[in-house]
């Protein structure tokens, strides 16, 4: 028997709240007309609402709510969270994925008998191609992991950590991962253009080569280093281009050195 699709309400309901809304309307991963909270609704919000598929900023939850899911900015946070309580069931879940906020920010805003759930997720869930990694309080159940669960694949893979100080590191690495490609396309761009290329076609160029090396490598089962052998032959192009990466380990330890940096503004963070 298919298990009945949890009634879901979302507080914020910006960039990424938006991205995961819109995730669990297409594929039918909520019950009917989920609750909406944002103070700023974007035209694509209220269209949302006017075409009845959600309930945007009721004044309460007209029949209880299974799981709420808080996707404010880290710094309306703790202005934000405390009126929930006014919609929420004595048993309803609870998951954030605000950054650097934790399971006991979550429990001092709204009980530590509450099932909390953790989740960091990234911005390719806005085109479902996502993956979050969620880390759950004690109390939460199999049942309440498997709704989160089924939310979250509605944006794409999904992950879970026992430990919550991983959660840094899985911020560092997938949530702010996004940008270090977004950014290594740019100094791909700009290198074809300093080569002598155009400045659309270098651009061109980087996009497609950056989004088709992720296609393949999503769709082979080989090891990275694998699918680089392969287009690396000896004495070519690419391996002249490679001795220059590899050069010293240089380019793997400013990666490190960067990723370590968001662990620990993570840290930072969830601390202040």
């Amino acid at each position: 028997m298919t298990k009945a699709a949890p009634r879901v309400l979302l507080l914020g309901a910006g960039r990424m709240g938006l991205a995961l809304l819109s995730g669990w309307l297409a594929r039918r991963a909520v019950a009917a007309r989920p609750i909406v909270l944002e103070p700023h609704p974007a035209p694509a919000l209220t269209d949302l609402a006017a075409q009845g598929h959600i309930a945007l900023n009721p004044a309460s939850a007209s029949s209880p709510v299974d799981l709420a899911v808080i996707a404010v900015k880290p710094q309306l946070f703790s202005d934000a969270v405390p009126g929930l309580r006014a919609y929420l069931a004595p048993a309803t879940a609870v998951m954030s994925i605000a950054a650097g906020k934790s399971l006991g920010d979550l429990a001092a805003l709204l009980g530590a008998e509450r099932p909390l759930i953790r989740v960091m997720p990234n911005t390719p869930a806005a085109i479902g191609a996502g993956i979050s990694v969620a880390c759950a309080a004690p109390q939460v159940d199999s049942s309440v992991r498997a709704q989160c669960t089924g939310l979250l694949a509605a944006v794409g893979e999904v992950e879970w950590v026992d430990d919550e100080r991983l959660m840094d590191a899985v911020t560092a690495v997938s949530g702010s991962g996004p940008a270090y490609v977004f950014y290594f396309t740019e100094c791909l761009a700009e290198a074809g253009r300093a080569a002598g290329l155009e400045r659309g076609l270098a651009e061109r160029l980087a996009r497609a080569t950056v989004t088709g090396a992720g296609a393949l490598l999503s769709a082979r089962a080989d090891a990275p280093a694998a699918l680089r052998a392969e287009v690396t032959s000896p004495g070519g192009t690419t391996q002249a281009a490679l001795e220059i990466l590899l050069r010293g380990d240089e380019f793997a330890r400013l990666l490190k050195d960067a990723v370590e940096a968001a662990r620990r503004r993570g840290v930072e963070l969830s601390q202040g």
